[in-house]
């Protein structure tokens, strides 16, 4: 099966630079390329990719502006941010938007399928470097309050599958770790979803590594 891939960026050698590598692998093909958000939407008319690998600074309208209008739209297309090194607060909102994942802008050829393919299956794929830079800041403030209640809050598998869940392990691999199934590993999702208040493993990893909930 082959997978339909939107790319946008301003920049048009970035655009190029990923169109050349997904297109080496015969599973992808790129449907299309926009230079920002109201481009984007304007190709989402008539086109339906299965993932959008999206800039977060474009002019007209950014990438978080592109995806709460998505949100809005109720258009349900998993979305890879493409960042750059500098864009610590904006991958926090990303984040919470429900990312899939990150791609830094030289990402090697291996990391971008691995992403593009966990983005497709629904899941979330989070570079532990990136993840622990964006988020020290924050857990630093965090660890100087009473976090206690909020530790507790989740139970000891939850916290040890919510911490798979941090270093980018998928289910079957944290459900074969664990030695319990992968639907008790979707059940304590469930449960950490509810007990966090969020609807996505990218916002439940978004605040625990923020509370110091999971460590990295």
């Amino acid at each position: 099966m082959t997978y339909n891939i939107l790319i946008v960026d301003d920049h048009l050698v970035v655009r190029e630079g990923l169109k050349f590598m997904i297109e080496t692998n015969e599973n992808f093909q790129v449907i299309g390329e926009a230079e920002n958000g109201v481009e984007t939407l304007k190709l989402l008319e008539s086109l339906t990719p299965d993932v959008i690998l999206m800039d977060l600074n474009m002019p007209k309208m950014s990438g978080l502006e592109t995806m709460m209008e998505l949100k809005e739209r109720n258009i349900d297309i998993p979305v890879v941010i493409l960042t750059t090194y500098n864009e610590d607060e904006l991958m926090i909102s990303g984040l919470e938007l429900g990312a899939k994942g990150y791609l830094l802008k030289d990402t090697g050829r291996d990391h971008l399928f691995r992403t593009i393919e966990s983005a497709v299956r629904g899941e979330t794929l989070l570079q532990p470097e990136i993840v622990e830079r964006v988020f020290s800041s924050r857990r630093k403030r965090y660890s100087e309050q009473d976090t206690s209640t909020e530790n507790t809050l989740l139970s000891e598998k939850e916290r040890i599958v919510l911490q798979a869940i941090a270093r980018g392990y998928r289910s079957k691999e944290i459900a074969g770790d664990m030695g319990i199934s992968e639907r008790t590993v979707k059940a304590h999702l469930t449960n950490i979803y509810n007990k966090l208040g969020v609807n996505s493993r990218s916002q439940a990893v978004a605040i625990a590594v923020e509370r110091g909930i999971v460590q990295l």
